[in-house]
C-alpha cells in the first residue's frame, strides 16, 4: 500500500470518529454532513502534499552544492 493511501485510510478513521462523536453530542446530520465533506477535502490534500514526489535532483530547501574549483 503507498504512502499516499495509507495516510488517506488513517484519515478516514479519524473521520469516521469524529463522526460519531459529533452523533453522540446530538449535533443535526446536515452540520455532521458538512464537516465530514470539509474534513475529507483537508485530508486529500494534506496526503498529496505530504506524499508528493521530491524532484531528484534537490536535497531540500537551502542546500547548495559546492562550487567546482
Amino acid at each position: 500500500m503507498s504512502s499516499f493511501a495509507t495516510y488517506l485510510v488513517g484519515f478516514l478513521i479519524l473521520i469516521v470518529g469524529l463522526a460519531i462523536a459529533a452523533h453522540l453530542l446530538n449535533v443535526p446530520d446536515m452540520w455532521i454532513a458538512v464537516g465530514v465533506i470539509v474534513l475529507a477535502g483537508i485530508g486529500v490534500l494534506s496526503a498529496t502534499t505530504r506524499t508528493k514526489m521530491r524532484d531528484p535532483g534537490s536535497e531540500g530547501p537551502g542546500s547548495r552544492t559546492p562550487p567546482n574549483g
